[in-house]
């Protein structure tokens, strides 16, 4: 029989499955700790049982060791004193080094067997020296990771625009590619202020719709396509479609008319031809 499976989190809103084979009562909240890296770590059960099964996985997860008890929750509390004077460490031991790189958060392993730096930079980073230096101070395994600006949001966390917290952070798993055409698609103009999140990067939220827009407008005409109607020539200027309406430009500069997507189609004397793909 297959064991119950947990999601699991982490400082840094970092999510993993595990294995629950000694079927531990445990319910959203609750602290566990768990198989690690050569050790054990401590995080807090965000799902259960068929939640997480319906989830992609990737690998073979680790188990739940035991429940958490309050010593256990003493000594997380003190690991996170330990990480914000590690963090200033780090940013120092950076500046001595002379390294391009910015330092976005530090992580113990519940069991203190590592130690983990986060940070971004724009290139590659040689930091062996700086790997060196940290080690010989907390006498620990040392790892420095580097994260892109999005995973840097998701370890952060904050708001968006919308008021909630970001995608990010809440509920996303991966990150798709994201581009301006997904804004054009939707309409939406192409101001860098409106389009792009916390990271500085477009918009996650800018990917929930592409499937909607992209067979909506399968049955509208791409504008700047030239038709030829009842009154003459005429371009498409734009498209509605959630009020099914098209806007036609006809000679004159000021003369935009809608018509529905019926009447479109019924007023075409001769099949419309594009004059520029967008």
């Amino acid at each position: 029989m297959t064991p119950e499976i947990l999601e699991i989190e982490f400082k840094g809103n970092k999510r993993l499955p595990y294995f629950n084979p000694k079927s531990i009562q445990v319910k959203p909240g609750d602290y566990v700790v768990v198989e690690a890296d050569k050790g054990i770590d401590l995080g807090r059960v965000s799902k259960l049982g068929r939640l997480v099964a319906l989830t992609r996985i990737k690998g073979t997860p680790k188990n739940v060791i035991r429940k958490a008890v309050p010593s256990d929750l003493e000594k997380l509390k003190e690991n996170r004193e330990k990480e914000a004077q590690a963090f200033l460490v780090g940013r120092e031991k950076i500046k001595k080094h002379n390294l391009n790189m910015k330092l976005v958060d530090v992580e113990y392993q519940f069991d203190n067997n590592k130690l983990t730096f986060y940070f971004t930079s724009e290139k590659r980073v040689d930091f062996r020296a700086l790997v060196r230096d940290l080690a010989a101070k907390y006498r620990t395994r040392i790892e420095l990771r580097q994260i892109g600006v999005r995973d840097e949001a998701r370890r952060l966390g904050g708001l968006g625009v919308c008021g909630k917290p970001l995608c990010c952070s809440f509920f996303l798993r991966e990150f798709e590619p994201i581009t301006t055409q997904f804004a054009r698609m939707q309409h939406l103009p192409l101001n860098p202020s409106k389009l792009t999140g916390v990271c500085g990067r477009l918009k996650c939220c800018l990917l929930y719709e592409k499937d909607f827009y992209e067979s909506s407008l399968q049955k509208f005409p791409v504008p700047d396509t030239r038709v030829i109607t009842d009154r003459g020539e005429a371009v498409v200027e734009k498209v509605d479609i959630f009020k099914e309406l098209i806007y036609l430009r006809f000679s004159r500069e000021d003369d935009l008319d809608s018509v529905t997507l019926q009447e479109f189609q019924n007023m075409l004397k001769e099949p419309a031809y594009a004059s520029k793909n967008v």
